[in-house]
């Protein structure tokens, strides 16, 4: 006997319900890794926490790790979205670095460190899958700020002679310390304050020198590279530095 054909209704109604699921499994599946952390987290636990059993979570994802890789993803989909919607909406270089400068320190602090630790720690993964995906979410969620740089490096603005990498690198390095020594010692800096630090130190790296620095800047490489090449000591390469002043 064939079974029944379900109807185009009935169908629907049950991915409505699958999708709903698969949400409010995400949703609980995020706090408890954020207060546990992965390693210290169980499915079992997550689904307890749904009053549903093990083998229903497990019904929607392989495994612990594929859970957690789609929470990560779907942090990942809602702050990136966010970025690509106000970033652009701000006037000024200066202005749109320090809005993505405070807003990546305000996510990833909003939470706890949890969420944060979390989110660092599991970048480092050694699980090729894992560490792809991450790779994948990064780079979509660092492109406005590489965007904003290269539109400034265009006009002049900022530094054309620094690569878009590294100058991505510069701000989302330092920014990883201070989230990093937030998890550490669980003493959060103050948003505001350390968004505006940081902002002004990215700043003063990134603006173009004038004229007459720059020609003192190459002159000083210049110098340099000449006493290593004549292997002059540090004591007399800082002597002759200070009296070609």
């Amino acid at each position: 006997m064939l079974a029944p054909i379900k109807s185009p209704r009935k169908r629907e109604a049950l991915g409505v319900r699958s999708e709903r699921r698969v949400k409010e499994i995400l949703m609980v599946a995020r706090q408890v890794f954020s207060e546990q952390g992965y390693e210290k987290s169980t499915v079992l636990e997550i689904a307890r926490s749904m009053d549903v059993s093990e083998a229903t979570v497990f019904s929607y994802f392989t495994s612990k790790r594929d859970l957690c890789m789609q929470v990560i993803k779907v942090w990942y989909d809602e702050i990136s979205s966010e970025l690509e919607r106000e970033v652009p909406l701000i006037i000024g270089t200066r202005a749109q670095l320090h809005f993505i400068v405070r807003k990546h320190l305000a996510t990833l602090m909003h939470e706890g460190t949890g969420m944060c630790k979390l989110v660092l720690s599991e970048g480092r993964t050694v699980d090729e899958e894992f560490a792809e995906m991450q790779a994948d979410l990064r780079r979509r969620y660092t492109a406005p700020l590489k965007k904003v740089f290269s539109t400034a490096q265009r006009s002049g603005e900022i530094r054309q002679d620094m690569p878009l990498p590294l100058l991505r690198d510069l701000v989302y390095g330092a920014t990883e310390h201070v989230l990093w020594d937030y998890v550490v010692t669980n003493n959060k800096p103050d948003i505001d304050t350390t968004a505006a630090q940081l902002t002004d130190m990215f700043w003063s790296s990134l603006v173009p020198l004038p004229a007459d620095l720059k020609k003192l800047a190459q002159f000083h490489v210049e110098v340099a590279d000449a006493l290593r090449r004549l292997d002059v000591p540090a004591e007399g390469n800082a002597r002759i530095a200070a009296n070609a002043r």
